[in-house]
């Protein structure tokens, strides 16, 4: 499947006299999609099928808790409490094996192990406190949560944004475009196939073919 679509000169999109336009972006959206090589028609399906798939896991989930609110039991004994909680510690200790490792490899998957050891950590702490509230053990789980697991999710967390925010910063300048990249939740993603046909139309230029 071929796919031409328009795309500026790379002097339209660095001239002394066209800061950030659309023409630029335009630009970056196809020079990304065709290094990809994912049509935009595709990437457009693709993100439609993920958007119905998590707006009805968010509708599923909001109905689950509602009934585990007015349902579950006060107090509740489990057969496998030691087999739960050590089931977990060791998943924690490969997230953070493969982070390190990752890490020390310096490969881009580190992003994504750090994110995910992060939220584990996270996780550990919250139901370290909760399972622990009224007891004597919730100071320890406190001091557990506050001195180790959410400053060590929080420095993962910050170091993941760091990575991104340079592999950004990097690919912009690499695409010739003028200043700095903007915030992160700010920056479409590169391979948006509907924000690339929304404006390749009024940006004249060489044909650009994106092939699938």
């Amino acid at each position: 499947m071929h796919t031409t679509l328009q795309a500026p000169t790379q002097s339209q999109a660095t001239g002394p006299n066209t800061p950030n336009t659309p023409n630029a972006a335009t630009a970056a959206i196809l020079d990304a999609a065709r290094e990809l090589g994912i049509a935009p028609n595709r990437v457009k399906r693709l993100r439609s099928r993920m958007l119905t798939v998590l707006v009805a896991c968010c509708a599923g989930l909001g109905a689950w808790i509602v009934y585990l609110a007015v349902s579950m039991p006060t107090g509740y004994r489990s057969k496998a409490w030691s087999a739960a909680w050590v089931g977990f510690d060791i998943l924690l200790l490969l997230a953070l094996t493969g982070t390190i490792a990752a890490a020390m490899l310096r490969r881009q998957i580190v992003v994504m192990l750090a994110v995910f050891t992060a939220t584990l950590l996270l996780c550990d702490a919250w139901f370290d406190i909760v399972l622990d509230w009224g007891t004597s053990d919730v100071w320890g789980s406190l001091a557990s949560a506050a001195f180790v697991e959410v400053p060590l999710a929080l420095f993962l967390l910050t170091r993941a944004r760091k990575l991104v925010r340079v592999a950004v910063s990097r690919r912009w300048h690499e695409l010739g475009l003028p200043g700095e990249p903007p915030a992160l939740y700010r920056i479409p993603l590169f391979y948006s196939g509907e924000t690339a046909v929304a404006t390749s139309a009024a940006a004249p230029g060489p044909e650009t073919t994106i092939c699938e």
